[in-house]
């Protein structure tokens, strides 16, 4: 074929009008800088040519370690794992080597928990003592995990189980299996060690103690599934994970991560049982994976309290897009463990059903780090049991206070949230957001919200938030917005249900600025309740 000047110029464009595309979906104020993928040798690495077997019955860490080790002082390569069930302890990826499971490939982590040693991590932000994980690496560059198999975690041989989330069969079925019950019967632990650790409180994280401390209470440390350290140019594709011990996939300090086509299918039940937790770590792309899980599903953190502080490495650069989210406590969240900071964030063209919380943003006192530019873009959420969007900076059941502290480096910030383009059909609550008498959350714009769901928009302690071209459909009308000591709050194109009782519900001293514009609220029965300690100036058209 005649390759001629304007061939080329037409294939030119064509990139270019191709690459603005892709340009034009992120946010206005979005960058994302390039993501360097893994590249590897040629090289294929067989397992079973190094003695292991599918058969579902061989133990195959050997092998399998093996394999890796080949694969690495060669320069690198694809270790394979055949079609079959592969029995195996834990696995330890090095440089260069990519664990790629073939179509029908069943990777089967050991119910045996011997086969998982305690060793130093971390654990919710903190350093800790646990169990090691089934698949980790440290310190690595160029690594993957690949293709069309699964990897099951073995978590139902680690986690404990409620009561109250079984039918009266299930539960006479576990109880049958072994394991201890709590004195008064509402949890089962899958051994006496679980149930002890349990007990004492034990995190593995005191730091007065040593690792021996720990071994009576082992199996209540349990891994996270996978667990990423230090590394980077990272590609996770393809591959289904399930039944993990603890959260699925964590990244701690690590960057350029790619995780593309993923699937991770926890029990529903199942508790600490998130999707993807990003610790510390930057440069990151999720794209077109569905996440089906117990827990929390995509994560951003940067450690816990003094420890985050110290580490001083927050979390960034991070873009999700065209990603499905099911049964989970939220879809896509920041915190609580974020004391390092989290920023330049986004997630767009993506869809939640039946999540608990959609976008959620937690933090208490004593956290610290500031959470800044976060973006949502085209995001559509069905059948959510609690607040569609929900920012709460007394999580972990601390009582709010109207009393001011000192704002310190234990103080913890959010601000400038974007969100756009946003339809909720079904919720609790539309919008929560709460924060600190001494650190408000601030400046967040909402555009072009369609929100159906029992009640609508609560804001406490907020100040610089924008709602332009918002429909608000609420069961519940008394009120429809409420405002407590928030201020510099506007509405542009508030549309509501006709007819609802009380439009908005505005108290406390420190409340000011109630902007409304091109908003007809005579289709109320009642548009203004303003308690007596308000400013009487509060309203501005």
């Amino acid at each position: 074929m005649k390759i001629t000047k304007i061939s080329v110029f037409i294939a030119v464009l064509v990139l270019v009008g191709l690459a603005s595309s892709i340009v034009a979906q992120l946010p206005k104020g979005f960058v994302m800088p390039k993501i360097v993928e893994p590249k590897f040798k040629q090289n294929s690495f067989d397992i079973r040519k190094f003695g292991a077997k599918a058969d579902g019955l061989t133990l195959n860490t050997k092998a399998i370690s093996n394999a890796i080790q080949a694969a690495n002082k060669t320069g690198g390569g694809t270790v394979v794992i055949p079609a079959g069930i592969c029995v195996t302890g834990p696995i330890v990826l090095q440089s260069n080597v990519r664990l790629h499971l073939e179509k029908n490939a069943l990777l089967s982590f050991s119910k045996d928990r011997s086969q998982f040693p305690l060793v130093s991590t971390t654990f919710e932000g903190l350093a800790a003592y646990r169990a090691q994980a089934p698949i980790s690496a440290n310190k690595a560059q160029n690594i993957a995990i690949s293709g069309d198999g699964i990897i099951d975690g073995g978590g139902d041989a680690w986690r404990p189980v409620k009561k109250s989330k079984m039918t009266e069969s299930q539960w006479k079925t576990l109880v049958d299996s072994g394991g201890s019950l709590r004195e008064n019967g509402d949890t089962w632990y899958p051994s006496e060690s679980a149930l002890k650790g349990s007990l004492s409180g034990n995190v593995g994280s005191d730091t007065t103690k040593t690792k021996s401390d720990f071994e009576s209470v082992k199996d209540f440390l349990r891994p996270n599934m996978i667990q990423i350290n230090d590394s980077k140019n990272i590609l996770i594709e393809g591959v289904t994970f399930q039944n993990s011990p603890a959260w699925t996939l964590h990244f701690i300090v690590s960057e350029s991560i790619t995780i593309r086509g993923v699937k991770v299918k926890n029990p529903w039940y199942g508790q600490n049982n998130d999707a993807v937790d990003l610790e510390s770590s930057r440069n990151v792309l999720l794209e077109n994976c569905i996440f089906d899980t117990g827990d929390d599903a995509i994560t951003l953190k940067s450690g816990r309290d003094e420890q985050g502080r110290k580490r001083g490495i927050p979390t960034e650069n991070v873009l999700a897009r065209n990603m499905t989210i099911y049964r989970g406590h939220g879809a896509f969240v920041i915190g609580s463990e974020m004391s390092g900071g989290v920023r330049n964030v986004a997630i767009i063209n993506s869809t939640f059903i039946g999540t608990d919380v959609g976008l959620r943003f937690k933090t208490q006192r004593g956290r610290g780090g500031l959470v800044e530019k976060v973006f949502a873009q085209n995001i559509m959420m069905k059948d959510i049991s609690g607040d569609a969007i929900l920012f709460d900076m007394y999580y972990g059941g601390k009582n709010p206070t109207n009393e001011k502290i000192l704002v310190t480096e234990a103080t913890p910030r959010f601000q400038d949230f974007h969100f756009k383009d946003i339809t909720i059909q079904g919720a609790k609550r539309g919008i929560f957001a709460r924060g600190l008498p001494e650190m408000n959350v601030i400046n967040v714009i909402m555009e072009n919200l369609v929100i159906q769901a029992d009640t609508g928009i609560y804001n406490e302690e907020a100040d610089g938030f924008s709602y332009n071209n918002l429909t608000l459909l609420t069961k519940d009308t008394n009120p429809v917005i409420t405002l407590q000591n928030s201020k510099r709050i506007a509405f542009d194109n508030l549309k509501y249900q006709i007819n609802s009782e009380n439009l908005f519900k505005i108290s406390g001293e420190t409340s000011q600025d109630l902007r409304l514009t091109n908003t007809d609220i005579s289709k109320a029965k009642k548009d203004f309740q303003i308690s007596a300690e308000v400013p009487k100036n509060i309203l501005k058209r």
